[in-house]
């Protein structure tokens, strides 16, 4: 049996391109005992992936050059020398970018509440960052405006829906006026705001009159720049990613940092990883919001592994609607 990976072929330097990567096959691996051998069905792409090609500290280990691409999937399990998994078991892990992976340990997910697929979406890893990135850090208030960055993607759609939720007044930044609408038409926030349209700042300010109590970070740059020219006295803002500024060779200029001291705004970066021991709640959370029809999701999808590079370079330049995926089985 075969087995087919993406790796690293080289590190870029500013916008990767598809010759960054390199489709192997090579001989599908054995499970070890106490472990299980899976055939992974779905992938997950998402903009962290872009600093893990990078040669440099983060919160987590860099890909290898050679090695397989860092990524989350649904996969089932085909041989299991571990007790805790049996063959057909639907899990989620961080198997990578290939078909075959094997691992000591995963976690099962319920077949039958929802399409497999949203493990890797609303109910996986980008629905827990909305939540306890919102829940933790954001705060909002009932009655407060909160800006999300990115607002039709995977974590910007349920942030937004969240806050709804609880009480607040939602604006979401989206890119394109198809985008714009579905945010506002299908998403039901307060008003939507089309980055493209070249009038960020004033678009920005028409929709919030009463300025910005809660931002949820997903892009950086000029996003993040022009939000703080609105933010409100003791408000505060999710950094949760800066995808305009992963490819940039020069950093980005902030020019409205001092908003910080003269708001007294309280900025915090999030990583998800921070609350593993709380996964269990987000999902009881987000699925019981999926049931009653309240959590709504879309997602990007193309076939097959060969495809994944393509689809990540499209996902960096905004060209995925929804949550990005590769089907794989």
């Amino acid at each position: 049996m075969d087995n087919q990976r993406v790796v690293l072929a080289s590190r870029p330097s500013g916008w990767p391109t598809e010759e960054n990567f390199r489709l192997e096959t090579a001989p599908a691996p054995k499970p070890a005992e106490g472990e299980v051998l899976v055939k992974n069905l779905w992938l997950s792409l998402d903009p962290y992936m872009r600093g893990r090609m990078d040669d440099v500290k983060s919160y987590a280990k860099s890909v290898d050059v050679g090695g397989v691409m860092e990524g989350e999937t649904v996969a089932e399990v085909v041989e299991s020398r571990n007790p805790k998994f049996k063959k057909g078991d639907k899990v989620v892990a961080r198997f990578g970018w290939q078909l075959y992976a094997t691992a000591k340990d995963a976690m099962k997910v319920e077949e039958g509440r929802a399409p497999l697929s949203y493990h890797l979406g609303c109910l996986g890893m980008p629905g827990r960052t909305a939540y306890f990135g919102l829940k933790e850090i954001g705060q909002p208030k009932a009655g407060e405006t909160l800006v999300v960055s990115a607002a039709s993607g995977a974590v910007g759609s349920v942030v937004g829906q969240l806050a709804k939720s609880w009480g607040a007044r939602v604006v979401g930044i989206a890119g394109g006026s198809q985008k714009c609408a579905y945010v506002k038409d299908e998403l039901g926030f307060d008003a939507a705001v089309d980055y493209k349209a070249g009038n960020l700042h004033r678009d920005l300010k028409e929709a919030c009159p009463k300025g910005i109590d809660v931002l949820f970070e997903n892009v950086g740059g000029e996003s993040l720049d022009t939000c703080l020219r609105l933010m409100n006295p003791f408000s505060r803002i999710v950094i949760c990613g800066l995808i305009s500024e992963y490819n940039l060779t020069e950093p980005y200029r902030y020019r409205n940092l001092r908003s910080v001291l003269v708001n007294r705004i309280r900025m915090q970066g999030m990583i998800v990883f921070d609350w593993r021991e709380r996964y269990g709640e987000a999902l009881k959370a987000l699925t019981d919001m999926y049931a009653k029809g309240s959590l709504k999701y879309r997602e990007s999808v193309v076939e097959g592994l060969e495809n994944a590079p393509r689809a990540f370079l499209s996902l960096l330049k905004g060209g995925n609607f929804g949550k990005q995926l590769v089907k794989l089985a």
